[in-house]
């Protein structure tokens, strides 16, 4: 009796094993009701997110942006890193080390091209969307005698620390009226904070920053001293875009109390900043994935301020880099291409 009952067992226990064997061989052909997934992510993948120091606005977007990837049923998860931002983030992509990242439209177009600090090592960059300008901003005493650029040949000036992106940028508008260093009294190469206790100080008439709108240094600043917005508008605007096409106009608006509450806007010009992947993810993930963005922009879930303000059916429009294929393909269907 106890070996009928064994063998009982043993026979049901084989047919239980054939089931289950028979189960993944007919899903793994896609016929049959197999233990593959049926929400067809058998082709999901991790994704390493770069995006900049943790102190700066790159890092939280990222952040921010994670649950909502992670929503693909393209993409297994998301593992938001810290990186040296831009340039760090192509380099990475080029390397495999990461997936997606933010990155500045002006280290992108090096990149693209070949030059700067891309020289002679061209990457493949494609963009998901753009985002929020990094915001050329340029500020001055007010008893400084500075109305425009022009007006800072002679004087003691701010330009970001050495091979910064606020450096590079204030190189730029200089050239853009014929100015260089030689024509300033001084220079300093400070960062944000420094380049306002210079001013505060007397030792700096006005200084540049390239940043988000606003910044908070300058609205320490503007708290305890009277300071002029220099304004980058006219030729000067019109002669850096020519040149350099990744600049786009700018208004930091007057009576805006989440900018400066200015009196009077301020016509400037910005970089904008741009979400890339790497060329190897497929077609469909980056669809979902950029419908996902798009979609969340146009909630109230948005959280980080520099994506609040972000006019969801701009984001296609007049990027520096070619669109991955799945990104192109859902704006197109949007209608939202020039």
């Amino acid at each position: 009796m106890r070996k009928r009952i064994l063998f009982v067992l043993l026979f049901t226990l084989s047919m239980i094993l054939a089931a289950c064997g028979g189960g993944n061989e007919a899903g793994s052909d896609g016929s049959g009701e197999g233990s593959g997934d049926s929400s067809g992510n058998s082709d999901s993948q991790s994704i390493v997110f770069g995006t900049g120091g943790t102190s700066g606005t790159y890092y939280p977007i990222g952040g921010a942006l994670k649950p909502i990837f992670e929503e693909s049923e393209f993409v297994d998860n998301v593992t938001v890193e810290s990186t040296g931002a831009s340039v760090a983030n192509i380099q990475n992509i080029q390397d495999g080390l990461n997936q997606m990242a933010i990155v500045m439209s002006d280290v992108a177009y090096d990149a693209i091209e070949g030059t700067g600090q891309f020289e002679g090592n061209q990457a493949d960059v494609q963009a998901v969307a753009g985002m929020y300008q990094n915001v050329v901003q340029v500020i001055a005493m007010s008893d400084s005698g500075i109305e425009s650029i022009e007006d800072l040949e002679g004087k003691r000036v701010g330009v970001g620390k050495v091979g910064s992106g606020v450096e590079q940028s204030a190189k730029k508008v200089l050239e853009a009226v014929d100015l260089t260093y030689d024509d300033l009294d001084k220079v300093t190469h400070t960062g944000y904070a420094d380049s306002v206790q210079e001013m505060k100080n007397g030792n700096l008439d006005a200084a540049f920053f390239t940043s988000g709108v606003p910044n908070s240094n300058i609205t320490d600043i503007m708290q305890q001293h009277e300071v002029n917005f220099v304004e980058i508008k006219g030729d000067v605007a019109n002669r850096l875009m020519d040149t350099y096409p990744f600049y786009k106009p700018f208004t930091i608006e007057a009576g805006n109390e989440a900018q400066y509450n200015l009196e009077n806007e301020v016509q400037t010009v910005g970089i904008q900043n741009m979400i890339i992947v790497s060329p190897d993810l497929s077609e469909d993930a980056v669809y979902d994935i950029t419908k996902r963005y798009y979609d969340y922009l146009g909630t109230d879930e948005v959280a980080v301020s520099a994506l609040k303000h972000l006019p969801r059916d701009e984001i296609a429009k007049g990027l520096i880099a070619p669109l991955h294929p799945g990104a192109k393909k859902f704006y197109e269907e949007k209608g939202l291409l020039e």
